[in-house]
């Protein structure tokens, strides 16, 4: 069952590459006492993640960091590198995005937003979301109900929820 607005987040933890390695991040150390905007994307380096989603982000963060939210969180079913390389080529985190990985997927599919595609090496990875996160619960959700596009999901949908 896919997550929906009035559920709490699961429990779990994401990943950042940190000075020392990859280091886990715990979802709820996260979201307590805060108002989160978390969205999640099949993969960097993708096409439509790349070129679309997480500039959408990028471009918006100030407004949405100014209208009261306490961080903006990216993640994806990829490993800590390859989302670090994807932080520094983009510039995420000088925007004020902070870059997480679900490294297998086991939040992704907790949360009921995860598919598959073998074919291009696709596993449980994260459908492409955008919710509003207030003390560990949704308060605001959007899924992309069509491949390949970010129209529901993007900053600028997500800034004018707020």
């Amino acid at each position: 069952m896919t997550i929906s607005v009035g559920d709490p987040l699961p429990a779990g933890e994401l990943m950042k590459l940190g000075t020392a390695g990859p280091e886990p991040v715990a979802l709820d150390t996260l979201t307590k006492g805060r108002k989160i905007a978390l969205f999640g994307l099949p993969g960097a380096f993708t096409a439509t993640c790349s070129a679309a989603h997480l500039p959408s982000f990028i471009r918006n963060a100030d407004a949405i960091l100014a209208k009261g939210v306490d961080e903006i969180i990216c993640m994806s079913v990829n490993d800590p590198w390859v989302m670090d390389a994807w932080d520094r080529e983009t510039g995420a985190a000088k925007a004020g995005i902070t870059m997480l990985t679900d490294p297998v997927g086991t939040l992704t599919v907790a949360m009921g937003l995860d598919f598959s595609a073998p074919p291009v090496g696709f596993v449980n990875r994260t459908r492409r979301f955008a919710a509003i996160v207030e003390d560990g619960a949704v308060t605001w959700f959007q899924e992309e109900q069509e491949r390949g596009v970010c129209n529901f999901t993007a900053g600028e949908s997500l800034l004018e929820a707020l």
